[in-house]
């Protein structure tokens, strides 16, 4: 077995960012040729991503990027385990790397994001080696990408809700206070026609339980129920919704004033709709003692 020099696992550590004896017990086993190390390294990256699979990762970041006109834009949602992750240095070069990659090439989905190159292997490669880095399961779970006509509205609150706004005219002032609402007052759609007739049914069914058990007449529970249910489109319509920096005005009037439409959105928010499991903080501790 060839001797080892701290020059070669000092390379191999910048090259890999796996830890000290990791580095020089891969060099051992190839006889000191970094190369191949990588490779080995890159291996047993693949098979401790492999491991952490799993585990729920429910916390991470959501990121934006925009076009140097305006007019198009990425955003991304990247999880991991814990909001400490989401911070550390490695997992931040790596989200703002695939960001703009996913702007340059226009990316529309998870699948075509991961096997582009990133760094002389795959994203999905290079998504391995950091779960094997960090020691937390890391997840890319959604992308968009906006191609719009005019300049897209952005608003990006910290790093956990990301939203994109298009309108039907230049006004990037405008687009941007719709964007900081839609992120702040959450709507499910543009319109009240646009709510599906499922989720108005369900609501529905549920007013008129409550009406009814008020003991007043059919034609007023209708008429109970009637004025519910407008509420609760407006509520999750974005037209119908106060508008955030000023209550006393609807973002329909908003629109109409600056002679606006709001032709689509997008908005992320991390970890929304992912169940998070419970965990056993002294069993977890222990488990990343002993590398599991």
């Amino acid at each position: 077995m060839s001797v080892v020099t701290a020059a070669q696992v000092k390379e191999l550590r910048e090259r890999t960012g796996a830890g000290m004896m990791e580095c020089k017990k891969a060099l051992e086993s190839v006889n000191g040729d970094v190369q191949r190390a990588i490779e080995e390294l890159r291996k047993s990256g693949r098979a401790k991503a492999d491991k952490k699979a799993g585990r729920i990762a429910a916390e991470g970041v959501i990121v934006i990027r925009t076009s140097d006109d305006g007019r198009q834009a990425a955003m991304l949602e990247v999880n991991c385990e814990t909001d400490f992750v989401a911070r550390d240095e490695n997992f931040v070069t790596f989200t703002n790397a695939l960001i703009k990659t996913a702007l340059i090439n226009k990316v529309q989905d998870i699948t075509s994001l991961s096997g582009m190159p990133y760094d002389g292997v795959t994203i999905e490669e290079a998504r391995q080696a950091l779960v094997a880095k960090v020691g937390e399961n890391i997840h890319l779970r959604r992308v968009a990408f906006i191609d719009s006509p005019t300049t897209v509205g952005t608003y990006l609150h910290g790093n956990r809700i990301g939203v994109f706004v298009q309108l039907d005219t230049d006004n990037s002032e405008l687009s941007k206070d719709i964007a900081m609402h839609i992120a702040a007052s959450k709507p499910l759609v543009i319109t009240s026609e646009e709510v599906p007739a499922d989720l108005i049914a369900k609501e529905k069914e549920i007013f008129m339980a409550q009406a009814s058990s008020s003991g007043k007449p059919q034609d007023i529970i209708e008429k109970m129920v009637d004025g519910r249910l407008k509420k609760f489109l407006d509520e999750v319509s974005l037209l119908g919704q106060p508008f955030v920096k000023d209550p006393n005005v609807t973002v329909a009037n908003l629109l109409s004033k600056n002679r606006a439409k709001v032709t689509a959105f997008i908005r992320f928010e991390v970890g929304e709709g992912i169940e998070k499991g419970t965990e056993n903080f002294i069993e977890a501790v222990m488990s990343q003692v002993h590398g599991n």
